[in-house]
């Protein structure tokens, strides 16, 4: 499902931002545990093993973590595999052909150009053209066998300062969130975590204490009416997930299949002369698709799927996003103006592009 005009309304507690903007970022800080005896200033064994292991991760990953720079933004990326991939979000090179990479841990910078975007993931692929021998490929885990209350740490490059890392536990897994600000991505699957994310984090990576990729970074809640970040809550896309769309899109250039599922529509939010939603306007649909069988018709008003209430297009894209391509749903709407509500059931495709 796609979306021809580039706005998702929050209808989430806390609306969220994404990360990629002109010169930006944060100063990353690895905490130290330290607890002493009075007057010693010398930490436990404990405190000490826990340092070394931060240091170590550090030393290990941030060789792996990359800036990406556009004419419009600056955002973070991963080393992806020994050829010169690296992946990144797919709104940090926002529709660029080329960009430039500066070299992990160092200054220079050379050029990329875009292998593959897939903006409902938010993930995109650039390759290295040359010099791809100063590009340590990252180690990739599971994020299947993420913890919640597990130490993670954050590396990219927030407000423009290059290598930094903050830290912080993994809050939950499984979430499910809207990007909003302009971008119709929604991360299924999130991991949210209390690690600092900040401009210029997207793209970078969220790593374990083994050293190893369990995310990527990509947005940051922010409070209700303008109100500015919401501290301690930002949002990865699941290790899982990269692997899967990076993959296809370095094999391919596009993503063939996907674990998401599609109504077959192309859909903006229908207002009413108050400014508020009323449901999901239907701008075409796919021949064969969900919607298609279901009866659908461009111009319809999409209001509920499976009994859910469907308000706005990010409503329906969450609804979807909670059933396996293949499974049989139904979908509610209304046509010409009329509040008579019209059911139909159609089997749900897999989403591409």
């Amino acid at each position: 499902m796609s979306s021809s005009r580039s706005r998702l309304p929050g209808s989430l507690p806390a609306r969220l931002a994404l990360l990629a903007v002109p010169a930006l970022a944060l100063l990353a800080g690895v905490a130290a545990c330290s607890s002493g005896t009075s007057g010693s200033g010398s930490g436990t064994a404990s405190d000490s093993h826990t340092q070394s292991q931060y240091e170590q991760v550090v030393n290990h990953v941030l060789p792996s973590v990359v800036q990406i720079s556009t004419s419009n933004s600056t955002g973070s990326g991963v080393v992806y595999d020994s050829k010169g991939d690296i992946v990144t979000n797919a709104h940090v090179v926002d529709g660029a052909t080329t960009v430039m990479v500066r070299e992990p841990t160092g200054t220079n910078e050379v050029a990329a150009t875009v292998v593959g975007t897939f903006p409902p993931d938010d993930l995109a692929v650039v390759r290295v053209q040359s010099n791809t021998s100063g590009f340590k490929p990252a180690v990739w885990t599971d994020s299947n066998d993420v913890k919640v209350g597990q130490i993670v740490l954050a590396m990219g490059n927030p407000l423009g300062l290059t290598d930094s890392v903050t830290q912080g536990i993994v809050s939950a897994t499984g979430r499910t969130v809207g990007e909003g600000s302009g971008s119709n991505a929604l991360i299924t699957a999130a991991i949210q975590t209390s690690a600092a994310i900040n401009p210029g984090n997207s793209g970078g990576a969220l790593v374990n204490l083994n050293d190893q990729v369990i995310g990527i970074p990509t947005l940051a809640a922010r409070l209700p009416d303008g109100g500015g970040a919401a501290p301690g809550i930002g949002f990865a896309i699941p290790s899982d997930t990269v692997r899967n769309i990076a993959g296809q899109l370095i094999k391919d250039g596009k993503v063939t299949k996907s674990d998401r599922a599609s109504l077959g529509i192309t859909a903006e939010d229908a207002e009413t002369t108050s400014g508020q939603s009323a449901g999901v306007a239907v701008v075409s649909v796919n021949p064969g698709s969900a919607a298609a069988s279901a009866g659908v018709q461009p111009g319809d008003i999409i209001v509920g799927l499976n009994n859910q209430q469907t308000a706005t297009l990010q409503h329906l894209q969450t609804a979807v996003a909670q059933y396996p391509p293949g499974t049989k749903v139904t979908i509610h709407y209304t046509r010409d103006g009329s509040a008579t509500v019209r059911s139909g059931t159609g089997t749900l495709g897999t989403l591409s592009g």
